[in-house]
């Protein structure tokens, strides 16, 4: 956990902007997520339920895989 906090401290400017936009877009697909499963609650369509469910495990998989592969680049950039 220490070597991922201090990998996102020493980031450089482009990786950064982009692990941030990447993030944006995560919580934008989270956001709509919610949408369908709020719809589900109102109308009781099962569609809504499992297409909410499928995108927000896809949003903290954004998530997670931006922020990962964000400090893997930035260290290979570093080594080269």
């Amino acid at each position: 956990m220490q070597k991922i906090y201090s990998g996102l401290k020493n980031l450089d400017k482009v990786t950064y902007k982009i692990i941030k936009y990447g993030l944006l877009f995560s919580t934008f697909v989270g956001l709509i997520a919610t949408t369908f499963l709020c719809s589900y609650i109102i109308l009781g369509v099962t569609f809504f339920y499992y297409l909410g469910i499928t995108l927000i495990k896809e949003s903290f998989f954004l998530a997670v895989e931006f922020i990962i592969c964000g400090i893997i680049v930035d260290s290979i950039k570093k080594q080269t």
